[in-house]
């Protein structure tokens, strides 16, 4: 994937149970990283890629999650008349919908096991479940694209909140009927259910652009928020029941007691992670 992944579990399970869950999480997502990283030329889904314009099938197709990451980029490659595309940059990189699906993976193993107040935070989209505290919801800031502000922040306990722009990594989000890098809208941030399918609508809304994807119809439950260039902010109505506080914050980094690669141990039920 390429990108860093911290886990805040707030749970309060023993330690050793712990210990063994989020050591099987990221062993799970350097396999993913193994799998699907365009940037290792050995790879799958890198040999997948060179072998396709040869009509070749090598046995990287035959891995299920390939196999399920690709139907689901061409299903929502329809759904959002082809302005997500795995291949918008002219080869196969279903990066922009690998992250959001192994986070929400991850998610679903926390619950499961029974970790089920958590935050898996993958390099800035963010799923939450259960509680961050007793009585108290998970808090999500939404930065301003152009200040080093935070102008929303939603509260929620069963949430996906997935942002594209290009204020951070510069433009690397193609337009696939224009193949160029888009530069406006300033950000686009998609809440709902499923991290991996909010990471590809808000990946196709800021590649359509303000103007078109302000009118594009999103399937419920998602809602969407768009921070134009000149800093105004337009919603669906469903985006509001999500914030609390409107008004901008300054960014402060966030709290990490504890940070350490994957291969570290866990140590408490609210350490974080990086991979």
């Amino acid at each position: 994937m390429g990108t860093a992944v911290g886990i805040d579990v707030r749970t309060p399970l023993p330690p050793r149970l712990l210990d063994r869950l989020l050591d099987g999480v990221f062993g799970w997502l350097r396999w993913v990283d193994d799998t699907f990283s365009t940037y290792r030329p050995g790879s799958p889904i890198s040999r997948l890629a060179r072998a396709e314009p040869a009509g070749l099938l090598p046995d990287a197709h035959e891995i299920p999650e390939i196999r399920e990451v690709l139907e689901r980029c061409a299903e929502l490659r329809e759904t959002t008349g082809g302005y997500f595309d795995a291949y918008a940059g002219g080869r196969l990189d279903p990066s922009g919908y690998v992250k959001g699906w192994a986070a929400e993976r991850v998610s679903g193993a926390l619950a499961a096991a029974g970790a089920t107040d958590h935050c898996v935070n993958a390099g800035g989209d963010v799923r939450v479940r259960g509680w961050a505290g007793p009585g108290t919801a998970w808090r999500i800031g939404i930065r301003h694209p152009h200040r080093d502000v935070v102008c929303k922040v939603l509260a929620a306990r069963d949430l996906a909140v997935a942002t594209s722009g290009s204020y951070a990594r510069g433009p690397h989000i193609i337009d696939p009927h224009r193949a160029r890098a888009v530069t406006e809208p300033g950000s686009v941030t998609v809440a709902g259910p499923d991290l991996a399918v909010a990471d590809a609508y808000a990946t196709a809304l800021y590649a359509m652009g303000s103007m078109r994807a302000r009118s594009f119809a999103l399937p419920e439950p998602y809602d969407f928020l768009i921070i134009t260039d000149d800093g105004r902010g337009l919603s669906t109505p469903g985006f509001a029941r999500h914030v609390i506080t409107p008004s901008p914050a300054r960014v402060r980094p966030p709290t990490q007691p504890d940070v350490r690669r994957a291969e570290g141990q866990a140590s408490g039920c609210r350490d974080r992670y990086s991979t």
